[in-house]
């Protein structure tokens, strides 16, 4: 019997057809002389009847051993279900089949967990089964989903031109960003490739040569502590282009998302999409992946508390802190517990501490209230809009912790009072990115993205740049490049971000201005980027690029918490994979093949 429809197709249209179909048994029930199975497929689940009277004793006695997750062919009729019995919540609620024939395929162990949607399992157990946890539909429309998304893409960046081109897996190892995995080399002893982070350099490369238009879809590799959105080989759509500048990238990209959310959800996506300086996100939002679905932004309000008895506030503000606050509207009467539990929430963040002012029925009510005037109660009131009702949550610091200690207040506060529409999408660029940040560990700046992001011109200047003649023949102004602004670019969908690029550095004499402002010298600017350096000695074209994380993306299209839903076989957040049990030790020939030794002990089994 060969497959004539597959189980999920079937509808009224398909009344008195004669079909074979093929699938799992998903759920049996026995109403002696009837039998009822939900058959499933990739495609949905139909219910299927077996009758005694119509099908004989020895097939119904055949039916009859049928359990959980048995794969079976069936031969039967399609035919309408009487009204009282038809199944809304079903997309073929309104038919069975009448099965006339059975043959069984495969028998199955009763499986580990039920193979339905909304289980209550622990991670670890789906994914030491995966192959059963993929079977489950919500699972299985996940994958789907993730395949219609890389056909769209494919589909319209062809259209706009780009070239898919594969780079190499094996590359050279450059830890300026996140640990490497690194890969021995039996034919070159002592020596290791790394696995790319992203082909970044590969991708400037295809420039160079001409391509002017390349894409991928790659899987990239990163050795950090991992989260609910991190992975160790992780897949993003990887761009570039030549000769386009931000505002074109941008316009291009936009239109790719519209195409592939509208193709896949049926929801109306509006363009240009909303554009906000780093620092603006970081003022309003305390972040720089803001999430725009609600409003309780920060609020600075520190010109109303200096220079008085209170010292907290006073030493913040005498040390170039800030006060900032979020209004939380209607939620005066916040009970204390409540109060001193997100004490200790924003000290997760750094914060000492956490302040507040309710606007209550009864009047002001504040930890600090008897170091101010009731007059300035009432000025704070009205600079943050506040009514009475309203609650103020206040911390005060230095502005990165402030920014990080609101910010994740905002969000939780935001989780607490059921502010976040789930359904609503809010996108958004962050442009205007600092391009360098400082690392008080290693006590010198490095790049806030990589050190190929082309830095503004007009910060030009501060790398040397003579506009006269176009060379880069002053000194340097290094004091200064905490100021220099990248033309870098983040896309943001509610509050997590979904991609990031920049415009590249084409001219090696600034490119070598940017290695020596991140520490590195001629000499290991070189022995790193040698290559890509060579490269730009021979006509390299204005470019730049972005990479979206294709698995963030199926995650929020699909509504998950957790990348490791969206991707068909992920780790676990110590890099495990229980199913295959890797990584695993390997045996001392292998070790003894690609010259190295382990200095752990191997374990005993």
């Amino acid at each position: 019997m060969q497959r004539t429809n597959v189980c999920g197709e079937l509808r009224l249209s398909n009344v008195d057809n004669i079909v074979n179909l093929a699938g799992w048994v998903s759920r049996r029930r026995d109403h002696g002389g009837l039998i009822f199975v939900d058959l499933r497929d990739r495609s949905g689940i139909v219910q299927i009847v077996f009758d005694e009277a119509a099908l004989g004793a020895e097939a119904f006695d055949l039916a009859e051993t049928l359990r959980n997750e048995f794969v079976v062919q069936v031969s039967g009729t399609v035919r309408a279900r009487s009204e009282d019995t038809i199944n809304p919540k079903m997309e073929t609620g309104e038919i069975e089949v009448v099965v006339s024939k059975l043959n069984i395929l495969n028998k199955a162990k009763t499986p580990p967990f039920y193979i339905q949607d909304g289980i209550d399992v622990d991670e670890n157990v789906r994914l030491k089964y995966r192959y059963l946890d993929l079977r489950r539909p919500e699972m299985q429309q996940n994958i789907m989903l993730r395949h219609k998304v890389t056909m769209i893409m494919r589909k319209y960046l062809d259209e706009q031109g780009f070239l898919e081109i594969e780079t190499p897996m094996l590359c050279r190892s450059t830890p300026e960003g996140a640990r490497d995995f690194l890969v021995p080399s039996r034919l070159n002893a002592g020596q290791f490739y790394a696995l790319p982070q992203s082909p970044q350099i590969f991708k400037q490369l295809l420039m160079v040569s001409g391509m002017e238009k390349y894409f991928q879809i790659v899987r990239c590799f990163r050795d950090e502590d991992l989260r609910a959105d991190r992975q160790p080989e992780f897949t993003q759509l990887d761009i570039e282009t030549s000769f386009l500048d931000q505002d074109d990238i941008l316009t291009i990209m936009e239109g790719l998302i519209k195409d592939i959310f509208e193709s896949t959800l049926n929801v109306e996506i509006k363009t240009p999409f909303q554009r906000m300086s780093w620092q603006e996100a970081m003022d309003r939002f305390g972040s720089d992946k803001p999430d725009l679905r609600f409003g309780m932004e920060l609020m600075d309000i520190s010109k109303y508390l200096g220079g008085s008895e209170f010292k907290v506030f006073n030493s913040v503000l005498e040390s170039g802190g800030q006060i900032k606050v979020i209004r939380v509207d209607d939620y005066a009467d916040i009970p204390r517990r409540e109060l001193d539990s997100l004490v200790e929430y924003v000290k997760i963040y750094g914060a000492k501490g956490l302040a507040w002012i309710q606007y209550s029925q009864e009047g002001v009510k504040s930890p600090f209230k008897k170091f101010y005037s009731d007059e300035t109660f009432e000025t704070i009131k009205k600079a943050t809009g506040c009514k009475t009702g309203d609650l103020l949550l206040v911390v005060g610091d230095k502005a990165s912790v402030v920014a990080q200690a609101l910010g994740e207040l905002r969000l939780e506060m935001a989780r607490r009072r059921n502010l976040i529409d789930p359904d609503k999408l809010c996108f958004l660029w962050v442009v205007d990115f600092p391009m360098f940040e400082y690392v008080e560990e290693d006590k010198r700046y490095k790049a806030m993205h990589h050190p190929f992001t082309m830095p503004r011109k007009d910060d030009w200047s501060i790398f040397g740049y003579n506009e006269t003649d176009d060379t880069f023949s002053k000194p340097a102004k290094l004091d200064d490049i905490a100021s220099v602004k990248a033309d870098a670019y983040d896309i943001v969908l509610n509050g997590v971000e979904m991609g990031g690029g920049s415009l590249r550095i084409y001219r090696s004499d600034l490119q070598e201005k940017v290695f020596e402002a991140i520490g590195l010298t001629k000499e290991e600017a070189h022995a790193k980027f040698g290559f890509l350096m060579d490269a730009f000695e021979y006509g390299t074209p204005p470019h730049g690029g972005i990479a979206f994380g294709l698995d963030r993306m199926i995650m929020l299209m699909a509504k998950r918490k957790s990348i490791r839903d969206v991707i068909a076989f992920p780790k676990t957040q110590s890099a495990v994979d229980p199913m295959s049990h890797a990584p695993s030790e390997v045996d001392d020939k292998q070790l003894r093949e690609l010259h190295i030794k382990s200095t752990v002990k191997k374990s005993q089994s």
